[in-house]
């Protein structure tokens, strides 16, 4: 029995870095699907799971720190990395409080993203 696909959400209100971050996910053998913020997100989850979120912190509507309290709390199951451009120390550590798996900066550098969705599979694997 070969192994599940795994599926992963993408949400960034950036039209340039979801194209790029799906192509290149896609590629690596990921079934993979992008929206532009928050309230889309939540709307593709509400008829489909996925197996990790990866989810911007600075978007319109819904910045990525509310929505992954939504997600926490309607979809506890989810893994999510969380990415920004504009990182600081603060919201970094509230991202992890609030359960996010990693909090990596952009530019993204794709080694470093697949060590981390290595991990959250092998543990996710495991559990």
């Amino acid at each position: 029995m070969g192994q599940k696909i795994k599926k992963i959400l993408i949400v960034d209100d950036e039209e340039n870095a979801r194209i790029g971050l799906s192509k290149l996910l896609s590629q690596e053998g990921y079934q993979v699907n992008a929206v532009g913020n928050g309230n889309e997100a939540l709307d593709f989850l509400s008829h489909d799971r996925v197996s990790l979120v990866i989810t911007d912190i600075n978007m319109p509507e819904m910045d990525g720190l509310s929505f992954l309290r939504v997600l926490n709390r309607e979809y506890p199951s989810t893994d999510v990395i969380m990415i920004t451009a504009y990182g600081g120390v603060e919201s970094y550590l509230e991202a992890m409080n609030l359960g996010a798996f990693e909090y990596l900066n952009k530019p993204i550098k794709l080694d470093e993203l697949k060590s981390v969705m290595k991990k959250i599979f092998q543990h996710r694997d495991c559990a």
